[in-house]
């Protein structure tokens, strides 16, 4: 089997999140891009969040709530409620990877609701090749997660939750020649949320914050080098405000960091916790390179009569950490039991052109 083609793909895995790369060399202070294994756990999966710049921890809940903060399912309005979404990944440049991601949750009673869930990241088809560059057949990398949980009401205004996640990724298969074979692992989420109406100004008040896949190191192979996957540390906000009898607007503001080692010497090395714990001061330059790692992204969301939605959003990420910014868009539609949203993304740097351009997601 050509290695070549092996280390390609686990570098497809580690990149696919920061599409763009800024010159210089990684411990030099000009790039240092934060990777993990699984990435495909940070894609925005439905289509609401993602026309509003990625953003979730305080948003008002929904069936697709538990991804962003499991916190919030308890606010749902509906006894029960199940959203599909899907997206075609780097369709500019490829025709055959796609995300799906559907789930569902159940009201037990008034303070208690459950939900599952389940991400599915098909990468398409790879020729797999000999060291004299022959065909020795095809593989197909997938990735999958799926997840169990819990959310209860703690008053009228708050809530707590957790998950817990299975990982499965599927990169190379098992192969003795080279060494590899599926990674796998559990991981774990936790949040809390806030809501408060603000009766004299027609408006609401959101606060949220998780902690997300918090769970073992992932290998690929037989070795004992092991990789991190993404956690990460989410605090937002939303604030509803009511415009006449059929109008509401909401702000909404999301900051994101990777509870992830900065890459450097050693990095890979780190135990689960103080890979986690040392996140938060690890960064060669101190804390101005700390603050870099944090990503920003908002939103603004309207709803004409509870049937017609229109969003707008934007994220932000550090030039040199990864350095992804893109606007974007979406639409909605309610009626009754029956929703439908769609997002686009229209990347600012010439150079994601060709990457995240014109990604395009659907909700049901």
């Amino acid at each position: 089997m050509n290695r070549l083609a092996i280390l390609f793909l686990i570098i497809s895995q580690f990149s696919i999140l920061a599409q763009t790369t800024t010159p210089g060399l990684i411990g030099q202070g000009r790039n240092r891009t934060i990777t993990s294994a699984v990435p495909f756990l940070t894609i925005t999966p439905d289509a609401r969040a993602a026309g509003l710049g990625d953003t979730g921890a305080a948003s008002s809940a929904d069936a697709n709530s538990a991804y962003w903060n499991s916190a919030k399912l308890a606010f749902t309005e509906n006894e029960a409620g199940v959203s599909i979404s899907y997206t075609p990944w780097l369709a500019k440049i490829i025709n055959d990877m796609y995300i799906f991601y559907g789930a569902g949750y159940y009201k037990i009673d008034r303070n208690q609701t459950v939900g599952v869930s389940m991400k599915y990241f098909d990468m398409g088809s790879v020729d797999l090749r000999d060291d004299n560059n022959l065909q020795v057949g095809t593989h197909s990398p997938r990735d999958f997660a799926f997840d169990v949980t819990y959310s209860r009401l703690l008053s009228e205004n708050l809530s707590i939750g957790g998950s817990i996640r299975y990982i499965y990724s599927n990169l190379i298969g098992a192969n003795a020649i080279a060494d590899t074979k599926p990674g796998k692992s559990i991981a774990v989420d936790m949040g809390i949320f806030y809501t408060k109406p603000i009766v004299s100004n027609n408006a609401n008040l959101s606060l949220g914050a998780s902690i997300s896949n918090i769970g073992a190191k992932m290998s690929y192979s037989n070795a004992d080098v092991k990789d991190f996957i993404p956690g990460n540390l989410r605090l937002g906000g939303a604030y509803l405000i009511e415009v006449g009898p059929t109008n509401t607007f909401t702000f909404l503001m999301d900051f994101n960091k990777l509870l992830v080692p900065t890459p450097q010497d050693g990095s890979r090395q780190k135990s689960l916790l103080s890979g986690v714990f040392g996140s938060f001061g690890d960064a060669p330059l101190g804390f101005s390179e700390e603050i870099r790692e944090i990503m920003v992204s908002g939103g603004i969301e309207y709803w004409y009569n509870e049937t017609f939605a229109g969003r707008i959003g934007y994220f932000n990420e550090a030039y040199d950490k990864g350095n992804r910014k893109y606007i974007t868009g979406g639409l909605g539609l309610k009626k009754e039991w029956f929703g439908l949203d769609v997002a686009y993304m229209v990347p600012i740097n010439k150079r994601e052109n060709t990457a995240l351009a014109e990604t395009i997601r659907f909700t049901l």
